[in-house]
């Protein structure tokens, strides 16, 4: 066993334990302080990960330019240039920023290559499922990441799943049939978004798989990963948007010399850049579990603004369907928590088939 696995294993035990984790981390720090931290760390999380739900909607509800391809790119141009600005940020302040020195490697983009192709589609059919069915049904609709995550572990892992995390995912999977039938009985029904927000779904969980298997290429690192994810990702958006005409819509765009469009694109992408910070630094701060069910409780947070902003009325059985989804979600993310604690951790000879870590540790969406 090398060091790297060793460092994993030891990682990955405390992770697990958050009370083992906030005694290392907050050793000889008072109880006082760290609770005040943890608080500050969650409602960053909650601010970020809403915020960029929210501005990522309004970008794509935008009647004037219908290019979500070109929208998402833009996304990932801007953070590919945040990595080089960290980069430089890092070295100038050595003591202040920490980030992985990057220099393009064409060999390395090439081994990434697989990973980005399912991260296109991972993030393009979650935009577009955002673009359909809106925020307040964007939880249920992108519910089955989980159920995924199941399914293709034993497609392709071949790694069986306990009942009980079967129970919670047949929870999930009716929560998700209640919320399509009340959509539909509404007259809001959007069965584009209903697909896009399927596919969106299970190219998350084919991301999970696929990052393991490009993390050798990347040192393990994960913002060398998001750099070589994104630069990949530009240059495979370009054909996909002169494909589907969205280069002649943004030439016809009226607003494409406006400061203020650009802003708001360029915010987008900083917000979906600072997901990733974010998301890391509550684990950290916390543990796996803390932070899925932070999540969970986020969601249901952003549903019930998404209704009230709107103004919308919702049935007795619609918000069933959506506590079904998230009691599903928090309740396999518990099962899985304590199944993982019971088995000790064993570094496997094959790497790509370790269980899908987290199974649902949320991107911020």
């Amino acid at each position: 066993m090398n060091r790297t696995q060793l460092k994993r294993s030891s990682i990955l035990k405390m992770a697990l334990s958050g009370s083992e984790t906030m005694d290392s981390v907050g050793h000889g720090e008072t109880f006082l302080f760290r609770a005040v931290r943890i608080a500050a760390v969650v409602a960053f999380y909650w601010f970020v990960s809403i915020t960029m739900v929210f501005l990522n909607n309004y970008l794509l509800d935008n009647r004037e330019l219908d290019a979500p391809l070109f929208v998402t790119f833009y996304q990932c141009v801007v953070t590919v240039g945040l990595c080089w600005l960290m980069q430089l940020l890092s070295r100038l302040c050595p003591g202040l920023i920490d980030f992985p020195s990057v220099k393009f490697d064409a060999k390395t983009s090439r081994e990434v290559l697989p990973l980005s192709i399912v991260f296109i589609c991972m993030i393009t059919f979650n935009n577009l499922c955002l673009k359909y069915v809106g925020v307040a049904f964007y939880t249920v609709g992108r519910s089955l990441s989980t159920v995924f995550n199941v399914l293709l572990s034993y497609v392709i892992l071949k790694q069986t799943t306990s009942v009980q995390s079967l129970l919670c995912c047949g929870v999930i999977l009716g929560g998700f049939w209640l919320g399509v039938d009340q959509e539909g009985i509404a007259g809001s029904l959007s069965w584009s978004g209903v697909f896009f927000g399927v596919l969106a779904s299970a190219f998350v969980s084919l991301n999970a798989i696929y990052t393991k298997k490009v993390m050798p290429a990347v040192d393990g690192n994960i913002w060398k990963l998001s750099y070589y994810n994104n630069i990949n990702a530009c240059v495979l958006f370009l054909p996909l948007m002169l494909v589907f005409g969205e280069l002649g819509r943004l030439v016809s765009f009226s607003r494409l010399s406006d400061f203020g469009f650009w802003s708001m694109m360029t915010l987008g992408g900083v917000f979906g850049f600072a997901i990733g910070y974010v998301t890391g630094l509550q684990i950290k701060y916390t543990s796996p579990l803390t932070h899925n069910v932070s999540g969970t409780a986020k969601a249901c947070t952003q549903t019930v603004i998404a209704v009230v902003y709107n103004s919308s009325s919702k049935s007795l059985l619609w918000w069933t369907s959506n506590m079904m989804v998230l009691c599903g979600s928090s309740a396999y993310t518990w099962v899985k928590s304590l199944e993982m604690k019971k088995t000790p951790y064993k570094v496997p000879q094959d790497p790509d088939k370790e269980t899908l870590l987290g199974e649902k540790i949320n991107v911020g969406v």
